[in-house]
């Protein structure tokens, strides 16, 4: 930041600690393979069979992820995860085209995983919750808030990706309903590194708390584990 951009800030007020709610679930937006490729490599050799990937980045962030997600399973506390949806012909990308000149495009042969399928590391289980949808938020056109109100919860836990448009997407409809967001550092991601750190530089500014893995992990075990009884049940 430059000092001027330093000086505003503090002047007007913005970044400060908003802290966490009450009753909190996690969100795990798009941790999908479109999203990831297959394997940790380098961004420009990922993005060669999957246009979307985030390359490497994405494999630092989901183990985050997973101490996250079993940690909240453990407490009993609700773990959602985001995914895309298409149609077989991409015919329902609609405004995803405007600004991609590969929407269109087929991947390349090599891949045999269904771009949506979130990763096998983060694998939904059964007390788990799924949503799918088409565009940025993760409330947009899904059953998110109506889930999130029938649970009681007052507050997310942001993971994912990308930093820059579904997370920031997701958590400014979150803010838009009055819903508390926490969006964890390490275990979020960007194609673009600039993007990355500017969007969380904002979203610290203006609509979340932007935290560290462990202090989230430390929260999570002050809660009582008998918060939500209307999660599903485990098998």
């Amino acid at each position: 930041m430059t000092e001027r951009d330093k000086a505003v800030m503090q002047a007007a007020g913005y970044g400060a600690r908003g802290g966490f709610g009450r009753r909190p679930a996690l969100l795990v937006v798009d941790v999908s393979y479109a999203f990831t490729g297959e394997r940790p490599e380098p961004i420009l050799q990922s993005i060669e069979r999957w246009n979307n990937s985030c390359g490497a980045e994405s494999w630092d962030a989901i183990p985050h992820i997973a101490r996250l997600a079993e940690r909240f399973r453990a407490r009993r506390l609700p773990v959602i995860y985001s995914t895309g949806i298409a149609r077989a012909d991409n015919w329902d990308a609609c405004s995803w085209s405007w600004k991609n000149s590969r929407t269109a495009a087929a991947p390349a042969p090599e891949p045999r995983r269904d771009g949506n399928q979130i990763v096998d590391e983060l694998a939904p289980q059964p007390s788990d919750i799924v949503i799918t949808k088409q565009k940025p938020s993760a409330f947009f056109g899904t059953q998110l808030a109506s889930y999130l109100v029938y649970l009681g919860c007052d507050s997310l836990v942001v993971t994912g990706c990308t930093t820059s448009g579904c997370v920031r997407a997701t958590v400014i409809d979150a803010f838009s309903l009055n819903f508390r967001s926490t969006v964890v550092e390490q275990a979020c991601f960007d194609r673009c590194q600039a993007s990355h750190a500017i969007a969380l530089f904002d979203l610290n500014c203006k609509y979340a708390d932007v935290v560290a893995t462990q202090e989230v992990l430390d929260y999570a075990d002050t809660l009582p584990a008998d918060l939500f009884p209307a999660l599903p049940s485990r098998p």
